[in-house]
């Protein structure tokens, strides 16, 4: 009975290398939404890097890895033909390959990151083709992003709308709290921090809809700080400008301030107008600062948001 038993259970070793397969899956297709599937040429270049450095850490865990295998099995008691050196303490060879291996690896991965860094620079313009760049202005608020098109004169919230194929050139601060801009597809995760002004340049290279996210803690609302990158044709494009120029509340000192209260989940919404100069005001601080997470440990909770 023990033997029948045994054979129709299966074996530890069994069980884990199918919960192994299972997770090494979901991993796998948890990132064909995200960084493994760019969508743009950061997104593109970044991948390579990460696929690089994978590469070349490979080419050391591998061997060390083969060598392990072959070291138990090669030593192993019942071994007659291996050696027993007691009173060995020293190889010249041994440590000439012990050191130089890893630093060649890491002198690898330092010159792919030296290089990667100065040719996907966020504040690097990309190669401008037949589209002219597009101007975006990104503010991070309590707990909602809001787009301003400086050059079309609308502005929207929680929904960023760009040509696809054309280059976007991006700058960005907090009306509030530090966090960070995040299109995964897109590439290049850059911080955003009250007074300050940082610079991103991306591309969409085809039309789709790409997640997009806060990605550093600011509070109470954080996990739904999320926005969507609608990246659509030309046409489609100059089309929601005139639609959003066509309805929707205006854009100016008061609207900002009203904007800027906390509020958690946001419909996204478009501005038939944006005042010239509001992102300079609030990048200079001259637009009082949103209220942040309350002392106390907690921030209210909010009712979702409307549009002003």
């Amino acid at each position: 009975m023990r033997e029948g038993r045994a054979a129709d259970t299966p074996s530890f070793i069994e069980r884990h290398a199918k919960l192994l397969a299972v997770c090494g899956l979901a991993a796998l297709l948890s990132g064909c939404s995200g960084v493994l599937d760019p969508q743009g040429p950061v997104g593109a270049g970044e991948k390579l890097i990460l696929l690089d450095a994978l590469a070349i850490m490979l080419a050391i865990v591998i061997p060390v890895i083969l060598a392990t295998l072959a070291f138990a099995w090669w030593f192993r008691a019942s071994n007659t033909r291996a050696r027993y050196l007691p009173d060995w303490e020293f190889s010249g060879r041994v440590e000439l390959v012990v050191w130089s291996i890893p630093a060649l690896v890491i002198m690898f991965l330092g010159g792919l990151a030296w290089v990667s860094s100065h040719d996907l620079d966020p504040a690097k313009p990309l190669a401008a083709g037949q589209a002219a760049p597009v101007q975006v202005e990104v503010v991070s608020l309590d707990w909602k992003w809001l787009f301003i098109y400086p050059d079309q004169g609308v502005a929207s919230v929680n929904k960023l709308v760009v040509p696809a194929g054309a280059p976007l050139h991006l700058r960005l601060t907090s009306g509030s709290v530090m966090t960070a801009f995040f299109v995964p597809q897109l590439g290049s995760m850059i911080y955003t921090m009250n007074g300050m002004v940082t610079q991103l340049n991306l591309q969409a290279d085809h039309p789709g809809s790409y997640p997009g996210l806060a990605s550093h803690f600011s509070g109470d609302g954080f996990s739904g700080m999320h926005f969507q990158t609608e990246a659509v044709t030309p046409a489609a494009f100059a089309a929601w400008v005139a639609t959003a120029k066509s309805a929707g509340p205006t854009l100016d000192g008061p609207g900002y301030q009203s904007l800027s209260r906390q509020s958690q989940e946001v419909t996204p919404f478009t501005y038939r107008a944006a005042t010239p100069g509001l992102f300079e005001q609030i990048a200079a601080q001259q637009m009082p600062p949103g209220p942040g997470p309350q002392s106390g440990g907690s921030s209210p909770k909010p009712t979702p948001g409307k549009a002003p």
